[in-house]
């Protein structure tokens, strides 16, 4: 579950109070968190850095020196016991920045990855504009939302506070108007940890944690059975096609001369395409991949023109001492255009996956053939990619402006948000972007407080993220056009394997007599039968599974009806 939130709105001391552990994430009110921090379970209270050249163990006493950016880490791991622990892991957001466009980007990426998002919003005034703008974004990103108003112990108007916002999320994010909001007080749930017997029940109540620490448990029991309709959902693919393969079966077992002619005949189409046309198939797979190439590559340069002139404009308007928040600036900027390139590329292989494929199949072939590539594409990039030495963790250090890219999972673990990638269609690797710590070194070096001189600097380390990720672009997508080749030729010769299955069961049939013909059928129609029922089974199974969406009951909202 990612915690998101505006600025100072109360998130770490949100945390603090669901985890029951005051401290844990620091709440300084002068220093905001600069590190996503990620709670996970574990028998003792240990923490460990992700930097970009890999992990390494924190003091746990210093982690609120680490979580606010002293040491230059994307994401602290922090293991802990606490109970609510055992039913979820919590991804706090940074608080510098709040939620400008480059830090709402990297939020709205970790969203992605996330089962449920927590959005944190403080009882002082409604939900501002840039809330509003990434909550309309996140409706496209997370299922399950639960919203948490916090101060509600310094502002007696929360409750006002709240049906605005509701009314603001209608306007603005419909899907997420009926999400349950609770209102919650962080300071009073830290008081009554450490006040006596007799007032911290009282205290403890009229902080209402309790009420949201159930709500996410049950967010998370229903959370891993939605997990488990995913996984049905997968094996759904399977069912329907064991079902059509029995039903090519029964039809085989009916012993039709004229089926029989019209699977040989699309088997010597298919083969004889396969020896003429699999030049214009290769042809016109690179035709695609160059074509997406030019286009990333574009899309590329706009975004980091984009970031320049903002980054520029930022260093002639600030004054001398302001210029030491740049490093910081830009690293978060280059965090955002890894994101956003990581999301496209994804986005992209799919397109081009379901183009060159349907080049080779109908409309009913395809479905089938695309749900079988992703196995396809893993063992194509890892066995045969042309592509050797991208390991999972390669750091390419780039001296100039100090730039460290990082391709593949190691990307993920050491320089995004998340720990772990999403699912997707296409095996690719995430792609990680941000200073070294030579950045910040030679910034101090070359620029101190001389603008003419940071101005140059933002130049050379753009210049370099821009080279560095136009020649990644290009590798990835030539490791997608040889796993696409061997796909191609993969879901091919499956085909064809299935057509000469398929015309051997016909040859079968007509050389039995009746019944010998009778019984072929009966066996496959019973196979057929019980993938229809199996087939049904799961269809209903995933039809109550869309009512498991979280909703957990706001008994707030019902006592301001009443």
């Amino acid at each position: 579950m990612v915690v998101v939130g505006e600025t100072k709105r109360g998130k770490s001391s949100l945390v603090n109070a669901l985890l029951g552990v005051p401290g844990l994430s620091p709440v300084d009110a002068a220093v905001a968190t600069a590190a996503y921090l990620s709670f996970v379970p574990g028998d003792q209270f240990t923490a460990r850095a992700w930097l970009p050249g890999g992990g390494e163990p924190v003091d746990v006493d210093d982690l609120a020196g680490w979580a606010t950016g002293r040491q230059r880490a994307r994401r602290i791991e922090v293991t802990h016991p606490a109970p609510l622990l055992r039913y979820l892991s919590l991804l706090d957001t940074p608080g510098v920045g709040g939620l400008d466009p480059a830090h709402a980007t990297i939020a709205l990426d970790a969203v992605r990855r996330a089962t449920a998002l927590l959005f944190v919003a403080d009882a002082s005034a409604p939900l501002s504009q840039p809330e509003l703008d990434f909550l309309s974004a996140a409706a496209e990103r997370v299922d399950a939302v639960v919203f948490a108003l916090t101060k509600i112990d310094a502002y007696p108007q929360w409750r006002g506070i709240a049906e605005d916002n509701r009314a603001l999320l209608q306007a603005h994010a419909p899907r997420f108007a009926a999400a349950p909001w609770f209102p919650v007080s962080a300071r009073l749930a830290e008081l009554a940890l450490a006040a006596p017997d007799d007032t911290r029940d009282a205290l403890t109540g009229e902080s209402r944690i309790a009420g949201l620490q159930h709500a996410l448990v049950e967010l998370a029991g229903r959370g891993h059975q939605l997990q488990l309709a995913n996984v049905l959902r997968a094996a759904r693919t399977d069912l329907d096609r064991l079902r059509l393969a029995a039903e090519t079966r029964v039809q085989a077992a009916a012993a039709d001369p004229r089926k029989q002619a019209e699977a040989r005949a699309e088997r010597a189409a298919l083969a004889g395409r396969k020896r003429t046309e699999s030049r214009q198939w290769t042809l016109r797979l690179g035709t695609e991949i160059q074509r997406s190439r030019v286009e990333t590559v574009g899309y590329l340069r706009t975004r980091v023109g984009e970031v320049q002139h903002e980054l520029a404009d930022r260093i002639d308007k600030a004054r001398g001492e302001d210029l030491a928040a740049l490093p910081d600036l830009v690293d978060t900027h280059l965090q955002a255009v890894a994101a956003d390139l990581s999301q496209r590329l994804e986005t992209t292989y799919h397109e081009i996956a379901a183009r060159v494929l349907a080049e080779a199949f109908d409309a009913e072939r395809l479905a089938a053939t695309l749900s079988r590539l992703s196995a396809t594409l893993r063992h194509a990039l890892a066995a045969g990619s042309p592509r050797n030495g991208s390991g999972d963790n390669m750091l390419i250090a780039l001296s100039a402006g100090g730039i460290a890219l990082v391709a593949g999972r190691g990307a993920v673990l050491g320089m995004s948000a998340m720990g772990v990638a999403g699912s997707l269609l296409i095996p690719f690797a995430g792609i990680g972007l941000g200073l070294a710590a030579g950045g910040y070194v030679l910034y101090r070096r070359r620029v101190h407080s001389d603008r003419r001189q940071a101005q140059t600097w933002l130049r050379d380390v753009l210049a370099e993220a821009r080279a560095a990720l136009t020649d990644e672009i290009s590798t990835r997508f030539t490791d997608l056009q040889y796993a696409l080749s061997v796909a191609l030729d993969d879901a091919i010769e499956r085909r064809l394997r299935e057509l000469d299955a398929h015309i051997a069961e016909i040859d079968a049939a007509i050389a039995e007599d009746a019944a010998g013909r009778a019984r072929r059928r009966a066996a496959a129609q019973t196979e057929h039968d019980t993938a229809a029922t199996r087939l049904r089974q799961a269809d209903e199974a995933l039809l109550r599974a869309r009512a498991l969406t979280p909703t957990p009951i706001d008994d707030d909202r019902e006592r301001l009806s009443r």
